[in-house]
């Protein structure tokens, strides 16, 4: 398997080297050069099987030779058998007729990302270790990514972490999971600005790694390393198979500011998975949604909402869509996006219709995201994040067909987002998990920075601990 950059200049990598990588040296993001497709026969033969067996089945392709078979299958179990709090890993909850959430929250962080993310940290140690090399993880959060980054990768002997979050733009649950976890190699940058300039810092970085003098590279955790899309790739699989697939095709809303999750149910549609409509929910920083309903793609002010995760306007992995709009020609894809950073774009009408005969897209806004947390506890006595309320809220105005299943990702856990819940009026209050009950007593350790590449540059060459 090898892979390839969406704007065609990068050389071609395999996949310990993408893994490592992140973006591309041309800007671009790493895709592969061609993807694995399972018959419905395939499909089907695989009900019963575990989380871990089926994750197997499904990534084992990506990973190809890189990674022994028996050493890939150990990793998958010590993920997806140990660290998650339920037996399913990511069980189905029954809202309507035919229509369901993914509970994607029972990992250590209480977040979609840990799916990803746990897996992440043992392939990280596996390949470093075999290559006796030396990484600093940079990466850019806007709520969940950094706790489950740090989850992930602290044990791994073999890297140094520094996660930026904006600054008093996080919930406090979010913030407390990343910045109580103590270690030397764990570094919590909280920067004056939002999510977008911390993204574009991290861009910027991988972009020109002069500042780390030559002594080590980046490594990425956020969705533009390939290993995150991968991983996210099987919960479809997973919801499918327990809900009568491949004999039955499925409907997926998905709560989305970066467009990883949702990219990763439009692979497994590519791979043969039976995928009838994929819905694009966002909250007001609804550039995605302005591009599927009227094909305008534009940068706008980002706003804060009770959905922080998803208080995102560059969305960095939708690049991944464009590159195969455009028949996986890369300079097509670069100068699109760069005549995005100067206003807005469309793309060819064809092109965009193509692309609505699977995405429906909505946006939701703080008081719709309210409404919804009432709404279904009203109906079910269930409590939504605010994020899944607006997966649900958009998934019951999109969609398509009835009779076929609908099943929105719940991404996190209520209890990340005690605001929001508040506001919505319901008379319940979430509680945190066991292991995480006295999260508000421990110690927490930061270090906030201006809104300025050069300092937080600055603080990552002189706090890696091998300088």
């Amino acid at each position: 398997m090898r892979y390839i950059s969406t704007r065609g200049e990068a050389p071609a990598l395999g996949f310990e080297d993408v893994l490592l990588t992140g973006l591309a040296t041309d800007g671009g993001l790493y895709v592969p050069e061609s993807l694995p497709h399972f018959s419905l026969e395939e499909i089907r033969s695989w009900r019963g099987l575990s989380y871990s067996e089926l994750a197997f089945k499904v990534m084992h392709p990506f990973v190809d030779d890189a990674i022994p078979a028996e050493d890939f299958r150990r990793m998958l179990d010590e993920t997806y058998g140990v660290a998650f709090a339920h037996k399913a890993v990511a069980p189905l909850v029954q809202l309507d007729t035919n229509e369901w959430v993914m509970e994607l929250f029972r990992g250590p962080t209480l977040a979609f990302k840990d799916f990803a993310l746990q897996l992440l940290g043992r392939l990280l140690d596996y390949v470093l270790e075999k290559r006796k090399q030396h990484v600093v993880i940079m990466g850019a959060t806007s709520g969940d990514t950094g706790s489950a980054a740090i989850e992930g990768c602290r044990r791994c002997e073999h890297v140094d972490i520094f996660i930026l979050h904006p600054h008093e733009r996080v919930s406090e649950v979010q913030r407390r999971q990343m910045t109580t976890v103590k270690g030397d190699n764990i570094h919590n940058i909280a920067v004056r600005g939002n999510f977008d300039d911390c993204q574009r810092m991290v861009k910027a970085s991988f972009g020109d790694q002069s500042f780390l003098g030559g002594k080590t590279q980046l490594a990425a955790v956020n969705s533009i390393n390939w290993a995150r899309i991968m991983a996210q790739i099987v919960y479809y699989f997973h919801a499918s198979l327990a809900l009568g697939g491949p004999d039955r095709s499925m409907a997926f809303s998905v709560p989305t500011g970066n467009f990883g999750d949702i990219f990763a149910g439009y692979l497994a549609k590519k791979m043969g998975l039976p995928i009838s409509q994929l819905v694009i929910a966002t909250n007001r920083n609804d550039i995605l949604h302005r591009f599927m309903s009227g094909n305008r793609y534009e940068q706008l002010n980002l706003e804060h909402t009770l959905s922080p995760s998803m208080d995102i306007m560059v969305s960095s992995n939708f690049e991944r869509l464009l590159f195969d709009l455009h028949g996986r020609d890369g300079l097509a894809v670069k100068e699109l996006l760069e005549n995005a950073a100067k206003g807005p774009v469309s793309i060819e009408d064809y092109r965009w219709r193509h692309a609505r005969k699977l995405f429906d897209s909505d946006a939701v806004d703080d008081e719709g995201t309210t409404d919804t947390i009432r709404e279904v506890f009203d109906q079910n006595e269930y409590l939504l994040d605010p994020h899944t309320a607006i997966g649900v809220r958009a998934a019951r105005n999109c969609r398509r067909d009835p009779a076929i299943p609908m099943i929105t990702l719940g991404t996190a856990h209520p209890a990340k987002f005690p605001d929001a819940v508040l506001r919505s009026g319901v008379k319940a209050e979430p509680s945190l998990p066991v292991h995480m009950s006295d999260l508000f007593e421990r110690e927490e350790q930061y270090t906030v920075l201006d809104n300025d590449l050069p300092a937080v540059q600055g603080f990552i060459a002189k706090h890696w601990k091998n300088t």
